[in-house]
């Protein structure tokens, strides 16, 4: 019998509070189908696809009922509460899924929406995950160069970028020099894909096309030089690592904004500084 996933079991004996299932008959492992949730022509003998799980007195128990998530899949739930030692979520089942806090990679609130994997813990229990997510994600989306998408935030990679889980299962990555520090795990994005990988990984981004982003990225230059008294302390010529600390810009994005704000006469250009006008 496997826990967390949907198998067909036999009826091998009726009770008054329901059936038991096995694999076949004469199996000493054995698992309850409550009555309320067995179908009304049941025979002995009779097959019946079932999700297991184990009930709030840590006992394995079959239902007909069908989790919104299965062993090693993927699924977004609502987190329902939350305790001591983790979150519960809701999962479609009488039992709530356990969460625990060193799975988390964010902290979540009731009401939350989180993209979860479903595993078996060292006490044999269904927990969840928000945590190993890369390598579950598909890689047969049906999008393509120049798509808009819509995904949710489930990892900071840094070096790598920042992954995203494209209609919530398919893998996806804004790269890394893209200013993402205004997001959060859980956070919901539009974007556009800008490239498909051979091995059918996305890659997307927020960003607008470069003659629309330029006067969003001329006003957040002119905000980093308000922020240093009306004169930056470096130019276009600085490192793209000390561009994209202050700025948040990559450099080729810098330099097209502060070109902007110099033919608007906004700034002026120094050897060393760049400072309002």
């Amino acid at each position: 019998m496997r826990l967390g996933e949907y198998q067909k079991l036999k009826v091998i004996k009726k009770v008054e509070f329901g059936v038991y299932l096995a694999e076949h008959e004469g199996d000493e492992t054995r698992v309850l189908l409550p009555q309320k949730q067995v179908p009304a022509d049941a025979k002995l003998g009779d097959e019946i696809e079932v999700f297991l799980y184990k009930d709030s007195k840590d006992r394995i128990i079959a239902t007909t009922n069908q989790p919104k998530l299965t062993l090693g899949g993927l699924a977004v739930l609502e987190v329902a509460e939350v305790g001591k030692i983790g979150a519960f979520l809701d999962w479609g089942l009488e039992k709530d899924l356990f969460l625990p806090y060193k799975e988390m990679t964010k902290k979540v609130q009731p009401g939350d929406e989180v993209l979860v994997t479903l595993y078996i813990d060292k006490s044999r229990r269904l927990c969840a995950s928000m945590k190993k997510l890369y390598d579950l994600m598909r890689t047969d989306s049906p999008y393509k160069k120049g798509d808009t998408v819509n995904g949710r935030i489930y990892e900071f990679g840094h070096d790598f970028g920042t992954f995203v889980a494209v209609d919530d299962c398919y893998s996806a990555m804004i790269p890394a020099h893209e200013d993402c520090s205004h997001l959060q795990i859980g956070d919901v994005i539009e974007a556009k894909v800008t490239g498909v990988k051979p091995d059918g990984k996305l890659d997307i981004t927020m960003r607008e096309k470069a003659y629309l982003q330029m006067d969003a990225d001329a006003e957040k230059v002119m905000e980093v030089i308000e922020e240093f008294a009306g004169v930056l302390p470096f130019t276009d010529k600085a490192s793209p690592e000390v561009i994209m600390r202050e700025t948040g810009l990559s450099k080729n994005a810098f330099k097209r904004a502060v070109g902007r704000l110099y033919k608007e006469r906004r700034i002026e250009i120094t050897e060393r500084a760049i400072r309002k006008l």
